[in-house]
């Protein structure tokens, strides 16, 4: 299986302490996330996003440094792969960067997966800058 990766930066006018704060509060995504339902918490390290579809995806937490870095697993029965979300603090805010390396586990999928990562990506940074003015 090919490895499809989808890199997006994005400065968002709050400080680092909101960004990470509300990015990392996985029971409230469907508060503010226009993609999710619901959020089922496994343990500390666990969760299952639904879309609004209802569609499961399972997040295994691997990394956590404060402020810094966020990485996870990330698999439900189409795609298999990886995150890694780093904050930055700066004057203006704070620089937010997100990678997925995904794999597509079903052939006729391969090829939308860097538009459906892009577009992902993108409604993420939105929504999240959406809440934060809300906050």
């Amino acid at each position: 299986m090919k490895l499809v990766v989808s890199k997006v930066k994005a400065i968002v006018s709050s400080d680092v302490h909101s960004v990470w704060d509300i990015v990392l509060d996985v029971r409230h995504y469907s508060h503010w996330r226009s993609d999710i339902s619901k959020v089922e918490i496994i343990d500390e390290r666990q969760f299952i996003e639904y879309s609004q579809e209802g569609y499961p995806t399972t997040f295994t937490i691997t990394v956590t440094e404060p402020y810094k870095r966020w990485e996870f697993d990330m698999e439900n029965t189409n795609i298999c792969g990886h995150w890694s979300g780093c904050f930055y603090s700066k004057e203006d805010g704070t620089e937010i960067e997100f990678i997925e390396s995904v794999e597509a586990k079903k052939f006729f999928m391969k090829p939308f997966i860097k538009s459906y990562l892009k577009k992902q990506q993108t409604q993420f940074i939105s929504d999240l800058k959406k809440a934060l003015e809300d906050k």
